[in-house]
């Protein structure tokens, strides 16, 4: 009988990762994720908590594109038409 070893995800427990490091980053991408939402909802009290989810999720997976939009190369932003239209 062989053993297996798999990480659960802190925040998401339905989630198995055979790797610790990328429970780890999958934690911190839904804790990114978590604060983003809170920040937008109060931001824009018309969202409801399920598009607040769904905005937060979205911007905290693709992060790094949104800190290059950010730092002045808002076309790192046309990454994620290109991803949409796909």
């Amino acid at each position: 009988m062989a053993v297996e070893v798999v990480y659960r995800s802190s925040r998401d427990l339905e989630r198995l990762f055979m790797d610790k490091a990328e429970a780890d980053r999958h934690d911190k991408m839904l804790e990114l994720a978590e604060l983003l939402t809170d920040v937008l909802q109060k931001a824009v009290p018309s969202l409801n908590e399920a598009q607040g989810e769904e905005l937060g999720i979205f911007m905290a997976k693709n992060r790094e594109i949104f800190a290059k939009a950010f730092k002045n190369q808002p076309d790192a932003l046309s990454e994620l038409e290109q991803a949409a239209s796909e």
